[in-house]
């Protein structure tokens, strides 16, 4: 029994190291901590690898917009507190013409890789993986920008990406994406209790 579970792990090292790390990136998202961004680096470098294997090419890609954005996030939240002279930059609520170009845009992204998933890959959940991409590519510039509904997109992406993972059979990641769904609720819990602290602080001045 033991052996069994030493060779699991000995052949899922790379997905189980990248769903640890993809837990700390949620925690240190909740706490607003600049740990969020080098650590969620991290966990996508791995991913990619995972999704490679696995056949979940958006997913793939997803990944690699992930280490970019992550690079941004850092820089933002880095210089957000510098520009401002406070620990961390503020949360803030997602407007309506805010929201309309950001359905607006995850709309085109998500037609334009399913046009790419369908013509040029051999995936079998297209429409899903794209929707799942486009949503996460939204909802993670919202996160670097700290827009508190980005939880609300995460919580809806990542219980349909668990259903994906369990159609490929890779368990630690829905493991990982189920938990990302409570941590998603509890962020969103987390940073509003941040946004009204800021305005009641506002409200003070």
């Amino acid at each position: 029994m033991v052996e069994n579970v030493l060779t699991w792990l000995l052949n899922n090292k790379i997905e189980l190291i990248g769903a640890i790390l993809g837990l700390f990136y949620i925690f240190f998202s909740i706490r607003q901590h600049i740990l969020t961004w080098p650590i969620g680096l991290l966990a996508s470098i791995f991913y990619i690898i995972i999704f490679l294997q696995s056949g979940f090419y958006a997913d793939m890609g997803l990944q690699v917009y992930y280490v970019v954005i992550s690079i941004y996030g850092w820089y933002f939240w880095l210089k957000g507190k510098h520009t401002n002279e406070k620990e961390k930059i503020p949360v803030k609520t997602t407007r309506s013409v805010l929201w309309i170009k950001i359905l607006s845009v995850t709309l085109a992204i998500f037609c334009v890789i399913l046009f790419i998933l369908k013509n040029y890959t051999n995936s079998t959940v297209p429409v899903m993986d794209a929707l799942t991409t486009a949503f996460s590519i939204s909802a993670t510039w919202m996160l670097a920008r700290k827009y508190i509904e980005h939880w609300i997109i995460w919580i809806f992406v990542d219980l349909v990406s668990a259903g994906l993972y369990i159609y490929k059979d890779l368990w630690p990641t829905v493991t990982l994406f189920l938990v990302y769904t409570v941590m998603a609720y509890l962020g969103y819990i987390e940073w509003k209790k941040d946004l009204k602290k800021n305005k009641e602080a506002t409200l003070l001045k």
